[in-house]
């Protein structure tokens, strides 16, 4: 005998579901509220204390409650870069070959990248998610919808009164859907936006670095402030 999924644990698994997708909705906004915040507050404290040392030496000696953050990081590869070129031991190393300045663009660019894709971790789920409720919403809606006529043919009845309320619960599904879509697509529309002023922010930052270390007096720090 066939065995066949009873239409309301199927209508209750896709509730569940919402459910789910709603908690790692509002998780996600969440932490990426923090992440950003806390990052655009350390970026601030070491772009200042960056562009106010001295000079290169100086700047890498800030101390370790000044120099955190996604440009500290950045920065901090530079300076392991620009050591481990003077070393003679290492500087003769396939990795050193090549213009010093295209060199430590390279490092400090992959290392921006690194960065950028912790800004945008967790993006792609909340644009998933704000893609999908509410397809998941109305199949639980047509699933709810079929069970209720269903219901209706086997009652021989088809009054209102016996209409209205399973073909009302069955709407709450895409109702359900599409209120957990809504803060997914808005909140993934804001961090991108968010996380392309990072990203340019950081790419500010590398130009500067870049220009600093290799003594270029054309250069013009005051576009880096930010």
């Amino acid at each position: 005998m066939p065995y066949h999924i009873a239409p309301e644990a199927v209508i209750d698994a896709t509730l569940y579901t919402l459910l789910v997708f709603s908690l790692i909705t509002w998780t996600l906004i969440f932490f990426k509220i923090w992440q950003f915040a806390k990052n655009n507050y350390y970026n601030k404290q070491y772009n200042t204390a960056f562009w106010d040392a001295t000079d290169l030496k100086a700047a890498e000696q800030l101390p370790p409650e000044t120099a955190r953050g996604p440009k500290a990081r950045i920065a901090g590869c530079g300076f392991a870069w620009l050591a481990e070129m003077t070393h003679p031991e290492t500087c003769t190393s396939l990795k050193f070959r090549g213009s010093p300045q295209d060199l430590l663009e390279q490092t400090l660019r992959k290392q921006t990248q690194d960065e950028q894709r912790r800004m945008e971790s967790g993006l792609t789920m909340l644009a998933s998610i704000g893609s999908t409720a509410p397809f998941v919403g109305l199949f639980g809606t047509v699933l709810g919808i079929m069970h209720a006529m269903h219901d209706i043919s086997a009652s021989g009845s088809a009054s209102l009164d016996v209409v209205a309320g399973p073909i009302g619960d069955a709407l709450i599904a895409t109702a359900i859907g599409i209120a957990v879509a809504v803060p997914a697509v808005l909140a993934y529309n804001f961090f991108q936006r968010r996380a392309k002023h990072h990203r340019a922010s950081l790419e500010n930052f590398v130009e500067g670095f870049l220009h600093i270390a290799f003594g270029d007096s054309n250069i013009n720090t005051s576009k880096n402030k930010d």
